[in-house]
């Protein structure tokens, strides 16, 4: 890693704002204890986990130039800006602060939305993510529950949850939301017990 926890920290601080930042100790320290309890790559978990949200408050026409011209992955911008962050953070993370670990940068990179067959570390980080101590919506204790037993379990109950959310909203769905829950489904993964 090029940067030490503490490093990062302060880099990603002047990034967001202080509630996002209340967020982003509760998922690293999330995130320490799934990698501990599922064995992930714990460095690597918090690395992710403390730069996973540096993009979200950049602002929205370079995030969709980065998206379009730098990844081209313009399809990323048709989802909202909600998710922009994602992929814009991963490239950030990668070009501005040196981090070259592709299981970091995929950890970031998939945070939001998922995908199809994830990392120990992405589901780790996703989760993190999702149950984080800061969290408050329905749902959340029980994807907490199912985190103590299950990893993929508590992936394919928030995967669910997301899904179910959006489509009440009347939301477009993601492709790589709607690939990792397929991916769950498809290898069995259908309850939440």
């Amino acid at each position: 890693m090029n940067l030490t926890a503490k490093e990062a920290l302060e880099t990603v601080r002047p990034h967001l704002t202080e509630k996002r930042f209340v967020h982003t100790l509760g998922v690293r320290e999330t995130a320490v204890l799934l990698a501990k309890r599922y064995g992930a790559d714990q460095k690597k978990a918090e690395m992710a986990a403390i730069l996973h949200d540096i993009c979200k408050y950049h602002d929205l026409e370079p995030m969709i130039e980065t998206v379009t011209n730098k990844l081209e992955e313009a399809h990323w911008a048709e989802y909202g800006q909600e998710l922009l962050h994602a992929p814009c953070g991963a490239y950030y993370v990668r070009h501005n602060l040196g981090i070259t670990d592709k299981d970091v940068l995929m950890a970031i990179r998939s945070h939001t939305t998922g995908r199809s067959n994830m990392s120990l570390l992405e589901k780790v980080v996703f989760l993190a993510d999702y149950i984080e101590p800061n969290r408050h919506f329905e749902g959340v204790q029980r994807a907490r529950e199912l985190a103590e037993k299950s990893l993929d379990q508590a992936c394919l109950f928030a995967l669910t949850n997301t899904i179910i959310y959006l489509l009440n909203k009347q939301q477009a769905i993601h492709p790589e939301t709607i690939a990792a829950y397929n991916s769950y489904v498809l290898k069995g993964d259908k309850t939440f017990e």
